[in-house]
């Protein structure tokens, strides 16, 4: 039978292994993305969810957020935010796109 000190061993090795596994993962998910000055940030609007999030990791100010109808009529929302990318101030640096807990956001060639 395995002990109880065997078991929080094994269960700490996994827990490395998978963190070591999903930190791999996001790097690969990092390099992919493409950016630099070629690029701009492009929002699709029905996947965001307008957490804000963006415009707190945009330093230079690209990002902004507006107001929208609610889609849904089970929700009594009178608005709903949405981000917009303002295209002349995106430097392209993809800090928007990593992020997007929703993957809203993408970088698009100028």
């Amino acid at each position: 039978m395995t002990s109880s000190d065997e078991l929080r061993k094994r269960r700490e090795q996994e827990a490395i292994r998978i963190r070591t596994s999903l930190n791999r993962l996001r790097g690969e998910q990092r390099a992919a993305i493409k950016g630099g000055e070629t690029t701009v940030a492009f929002v699709e609007e029905r996947l965001c969810i307008g957490c804000d999030q963006c415009t707190i990791v945009c330093d230079d100010d690209a990002i902004e957020m507006y107001k929208v109808a609610m889609a849904s009529p089970l929700i009594q929302v009178e608005s709903n935010q949405k981000a917009k990318i303002l295209r002349a101030d995106c430097t392209g640096c993809r800090l928007c796109v990593l992020a997007c807990p929703t993957d809203a956001i993408t970088m698009i060639d100028r």
